[in-house]
């Protein structure tokens, strides 16, 4: 890309952070860049504004989602300038400008919107359409065939300013959310959910239980994690999940604990580190775990 269209998102993001919109430059590939090795595989223990909430305040755009921002000295400083000079879209955090985006991925989706949902803003994509909405919501994805919901902890890229007026979050668009987060909620060790991060690394300690050597874990993990890292430009989500069922039946036959939650951990730091949206990193993460164990 010639440096003129690349000032050209530049000034694109300006325009949105002016007006509310929480911004961040996208790569070549359409994803956030990649983390700075201080902040790969959370080791600095992630931004306070995500769900592993932590003390990180890089200067760089690390973290996709999570360093949107609204600061024009922020965009236009040092740290970002390579991001810049390399981006190839611009993405807003809708949910950070109190905004939910419905992405509509193919005729049938929209198809759908039309005849269910109150009209509102709308955006053309190359498959299909973004419906924008007033209000946040959590973010998932496929809420329903050809349907993501981009709000809270998530990305959208910036496609134009769209037709039509915004009009309010409608409650059809909460609810599938509402049932997405009831029906989703994947097994773990110890109970609940997993997600992305205590920052304590595997040891025997956490896995009493584990009929493997430390030795064979940590090689395992380390070979999934830079499979994951490796989908730099797209495929990373499900390389996470095939990652976490790949764990999942390598440790089906031990008595247990295993610390599986810790190594499901750090595949979902991996999947962010390369751009994927935490929520999706978390979801793919535990569906992988959940369908290991279900399969055994």
């Amino acid at each position: 890309m010639t440096p003129a269209p690349r000032r050209a998102l530049l000034r694109a993001a300006l325009d949105l952070a002016a007006r509310g919109i929480p911004v961040l430059p996208l790569s070549g590939g359409k994803r956030p860049v990649g983390n700075c090795s201080a902040c790969r595989d959370g080791a600095c223990g992630d931004r306070p504004n995500m769900k592993a909430a932590g003390p990180c305040a890089c200067a760089a755009p690390c973290h996709g989602w999570a360093a949107a921002t609204t600061d024009p000295g922020v965009l236009t400083s040092p740290a970002w300038a390579r991001a810049w000079r390399e981006a190839g879209a611009v993405a807003y955090h809708p949910g950070g400008a109190d905004l939910t985006v419905l992405d509509l991925d193919d005729a049938a989706a929209v198809a759908w919107a039309r005849k269910t949902l109150p009209r509102t803003r709308t955006v053309t994509t190359t498959r299909g359409e973004h419906w924008i909405y007033q209000g946040a919501v959590t973010s998932h994805n496929a809420v329903r065939p050809g349907v993501d919901i981009k709000s809270l902890m998530a990305y959208a890229r910036w496609l134009g300013p769209g037709d039509g007026t915004t009009t309010a979050l409608p409650d059809a668009v909460r609810a599938l959310a509402v049932k997405v987060e009831e029906t989703t909620r994947a097994p773990r060790e110890g109970g609940g959910v997993v997600s992305s991060t205590t920052g304590t690394p595997w040891n025997r300690q956490m896995a009493t239980g584990c009929r493997h050597t430390e030795a064979y874990v940590r090689t395992g993990l380390e070979r999934g994690l830079a499979m994951v890292r490796a989908r730099h430009e797209q495929g990373a989500g499900s390389q996470a999940f095939g990652v976490a069922q790949f764990i999942a039946k390598q440790h089906a036959a031990c008595p247990g604990p295993c610390g599986l939650d810790t190594l499901a951990g750090a595949v979902i730091a991996a999947a962010v580190s390369v751009g994927v949206p935490e929520p999706y990193a978390t979801r793919a993460v535990t569906r992988g775990l959940g369908q290991a164990v279900s399969a055994v």
